[in-house]
């Protein structure tokens, strides 16, 4: 099942969301998604449910065998969850890659001693990437002490399987939804700017990203010998953009929904074609991955501290294996391994150069930049990459610059590219919501330790003495925000130095926007809600690129 479905838009999701906010209580409530979770993903793979599950209850055993205070037992412990989790993943989605390799290169030898190696072309279980690099890295928090292991099962099964980001991310850490999936609060203004994002990401898919990838179809249909550089390029042009609006849009629709349901995932697109530099697109583009890349891969290997040598290699190792994340093909190792020379040109070879250029010049450079990179993502084979860049600048081998085909696909397509351009290049926020989503997110999470704080306190109160509060008396008490009169000790030292950043408001989400914006948001979402059901009725190209992940 996809978002961009009828059967998610008007069955699956609004039965989910009656049925979380008809029952009470945040436990009751995370039961209620992991059940719609198991079922958004048993709708599209079944059978992998129960690889599923297993990689939850080996992750949760793990996370919580690393509360132990043996030193050598917590890194065993730690070594040994993130090997299971690689091989699983590398045996779902590397094994047929690594195979073909393998016969490729020895195929000669082989063939001597009993042919080649079998492949057994396993279908990739979708999402697997995502919600192995999610248990990772709560593995790696809680060993670091960033968060505690999560002592309920249901709850960390949600954290793993839940729907929103499950197939396609964002890739949430732990300690992002930590407090959240344990109390969290309907707050109306955080639902309807959901309702509002999700609808955005809905017409960047639908309306833009669709329309795109039908274009880039058509074009890549046909002779690419007869192709003009102009065709070429609005081919480029369309994929380049039909794949922002896919990924970009499937992101935005599951903020939206999170924040439906009371989460507060990370913003994961930041507008990313109005980069100056190649190092400013990373920052912008996929935001959750290069952050997981960062903390997980790049520092724990050194980074940039141990001299430049050292951090050229981890530039490449890194860059290297967001390639190969990407998709099990060497044509996605290289544009991984593209943007990692890039980076280091750009670091230790262009850095002066570049800050003389002008903005625009620069952002005009590396949008040229990223689209030649997207062609060797886009063709498995490097022949096809290079024989496509070919007739992009030179107009190939007849050099047919232009012609009426690409006048034709240019006129037709003009409004369409410029559309599509707006919000991936303009820092252009439509609902005004983006600049909330991080605000709200700290908010929440102190919001929520003030209120056990003043918990805590009440407790100090009665008895003397300061402790950790359960859920059962988060839930349970209403009015928790100002301690009584005369309270003393460490317990009031710590609310009152809280006290100043407890922000939130019952109605935060639209706490900003008058009465008359907030209704033309709402008319402008129903518009693009309607323009985007209609497309889907009539049944329009849904490629939806980021499955294969």
């Amino acid at each position: 099942m996809v978002f961009s479905s009828l059967t998610f838009l008007f069955i699956f999701l609004p039965l989910t969301l009656l049925v979380y906010y008809v029952l009470p209580g945040t436990r009751r409530k995370n039961i209620v998604l992991l059940i719609a979770s198991l079922l958004f993903y048993a709708w599209g793979e079944p059978v992998y449910v129960v690889l599923m599950i297993l990689s939850i209850l080996f992750n949760y055993f793990v996370g919580l065998d690393l509360s132990d205070e043996n030193e050598a037992r917590r890194k065993k412990s730690l070594f040994f969850g993130i090997v299971v989790n690689l091989l699983i993943l590398g045996y779902f989605k590397y094994s047929s890659f690594l195979i073909d390799t393998v016969n490729s290169l020895f195929g000669g030898v082989l063939a001597h001693l009993g042919g080649p190696i079998r492949n057994p072309s396993l279908p990739l279980p979708i999402g697997i990437s995502f919600y192995t690099f999610q248990a990772m890295s709560y593995l790696v928090d809680v060993y670091r002490g960033e968060c505690s292991p999560q002592k309920r099962l249901s709850s960390f099964a949600v954290y793993i399987t839940m729907f929103p980001q499950l197939i396609a991310g964002p890739i949430v850490r732990y300690e992002d939804i930590e407090v959240a999936l344990n109390r969290r609060k309907f707050k109306p203004g955080s639902f309807l700017d959901g309702v509002l994002i999700f609808t955005k990401g809905l017409g960047k898919k639908v309306i833009l990203a669709n329309a795109l990838g039908a274009v880039y179809t058509e074009i890549t249909a046909g002779n690419l010998g007869e192709m003009s550089a102009l065709t070429a390029w609005i081919a480029a042009l369309c994929y380049s953009l039909q794949l922002f609006h896919d990924f970009s849009g499937y992101s935005d629709m599951a903020i939206g929904i999170g924040k439906m349901l009371g989460f507060h995932f990370p913003l994961n697109f930041d507008h990313p074609y109005r980069a100056d530099s190649v190092t400013d697109f990373w920052r912008r583009w996929h935001i959750s991955l290069g952050t997981w890349f960062r903390e997980y891969v790049y520092i724990p290997l050194g980074g940039n501290r141990k001299g430049k040598g050292r951090q050229i290699i981890n530039l490449l190792i890194v860059w290297g294996l967001t390639g190969l994340w990407h998709g099990a093909a060497w044509n996605f190792v290289a544009w991984g391994l593209y943007y990692g020379v890039l980076l280091i040109l750009e670091k230790f070879v262009l850095a002066n150069v570049l800050k003389k250029i002008p903005a625009w010049i620069r952002r005009v450079a590396v949008f040229v930049i990223v689209v030649v990179g997207w062609v060797f993502f886009s063709h498995t084979s490097f022949t096809e990459a290079a024989a496509f860049l070919r007739v992009m600048f030179t107009g190939g081998q007849a050099h047919i610059f232009t012609d009426r085909t690409g006048l034709f696909y240019l006129a037709n397509t003009a409004v369409l590219l410029f559309a599509a351009l707006i919000p991936a290049a303009l820092p252009i926020d439509l609902f005004g919501t983006d600049g909330r989503l991080e605000e709200e997110r700290k908010a929440e999470r102190v919001e929520m330790e003030k209120e056990a704080i003043a918990l805590a306190l009440l407790e100090e109160r009665a008895t003397g003495t300061f402790r950790t509060v359960s859920e059962e008396e988060l839930e349970s008490e209403e009015e928790t925000f100002v301690p009584e009169p005369g309270l003393t000790g460490a317990g009031l030292q710590m609310y009152e130095k809280r006290r100043p950043n407890a922000v939130m408001s019952a109605n935060a989400g639209r706490s900003h926007d008058s009465v008359l914006t907030t209704v033309v948001y709402v008319a402008l979402a129903a518009l693009i809600f309607a323009f985007s059901v209609a497309y889907l009725v009539s049944d329009t190209y849904n490629p939806f690129l980021y499955f294969r992940f």
